[in-house]
């Protein structure tokens, strides 16, 4: 599925840049469309809510089923990104709207400020752990260590019924991502598989 660059989010909120975003943001317009950021992590957030993942695969519809989906998709994004000759800042930037997303939603849930920062330091630490470990399984293409990651972060140790199946999606969002030429990104467009496809066990 291929989401274009259009107006509005998908998290329901606006995303306010911090400081540093801010100063991020203004160099980043020089070379990207202005809506690039907003538009990439809106595609991200909206794929990892795709209704098909807690019915069909069966993650867990919690606030943790849901984190560990947006943050499966966003390093399956960020690990193509470094690809690209403007990569690595995109992927920052992506990270900076993560970080003012996950801000939101703790302070929205009540979190007390005092408590946010420790939370927003668990979180962070959650992105890099996960996205080094599935960077790593597709790397080495291995299936059984991805289902493994998978298994161990987004199932909460489990034995889930569709683990296999999250496998093979995600390595095909990864080989789809890898052929898309980089230009498609600047303008804020992500490609991913679809689920349907997977699910009926199709090419």
């Amino acid at each position: 599925m291929t989401y274009p660059a259009a107006g509005g989010n998908t998290t329901g909120h606006a995303i306010r840049p911090t400081a540093a975003g801010s100063m991020i943001l203004r160099i980043f317009r020089r070379q990207f469309h202005p809506g690039t950021i907003h538009t990439l992590y809106g595609a991200i957030v909206a794929q990892a809510r795709r209704p098909e993942f807690y019915e069909e695969f069966g993650i867990a519809d919690t606030v943790e089923g849901r984190f560990d989906m947006i943050v499966l998709h966003l390093a399956i994004v960020v690990r193509r990104f470094r690809r690209e000759p403007q990569g690595a800042a995109l992927g920052r930037a992506l990270l900076d709207a993560f970080g003012r997303d996950m801000d939101h939603n703790l302070r929205e849930m009540g979190v007390g400020d005092l408590t946010v920062p420790k939370q927003m330091k668990r979180m962070m630490e959650a992105f890099y752990g996960r996205a080094r470990s599935y960077e790593s399984a597709l790397a080495g293409d291995d299936p059984v260590a991805l289902e493994q990651a998978l298994v161990r972060n987004v199932f909460a140790g489990g034995e889930p019924r569709g683990a296999v199946l999250l496998a093979e999606y995600v390595r095909r969002a990864a080989g789809q991502l890898d052929t898309v030429d980089g230009g498609q990104f600047l303008r804020g467009l992500l490609a991913f598989p679809e689920l349907h496809a997977i699910l009926a066990g199709g090419a």
